[in-house]
């Protein structure tokens, strides 16, 4: 069995099909066995490392609340959009601040 990937976008649901496969799938997966063969059992200072490398990573990902001032039309716009439109408005700042040629023109209107 290999890994299946999907793309969800914010406020959609799996249909009913993909849902039945998912279910399947996990049912399948329920009844092999584990096989730890290749996969050798990690020295203590390994496994240390890398509760130091995820704790790190978390810290990074972790999200900070802040209150900003919106332009009331800007705002309707994203309110528009539907449940999770906060986090839409962060997608669509993660991206600008990800791109510095986006950046400096807004800075020149």
């Amino acid at each position: 069995m290999g890994i299946i990937k999907s793309t969800v976008k914010v406020g959609q649901k799996p249909t009913k099909a993909e849902m039945a496969r998912i279910r399947k799938e996990l049912n399948e997966a329920k009844k092999r066995q584990i096989n730890l063969e290749d996969c050798p059992e990690l020295p203590p200072k390994a496994l240390k490392e890398f509760a130091h490398l995820a704790a790190e990573r978390n810290r990074q990902q972790r999200k900070q609340a802040v209150t900003i001032r919106v332009n009331p039309v800007c705002l309707s716009k994203y309110k528009a959009l539907g449940k999770g439109y906060t986090g839409i408005m962060a997608d669509v700042l993660n991206y600008v601040v990800q791109n510095p040629d986006i950046l400096s023109k807004a800075r020149t209107v």
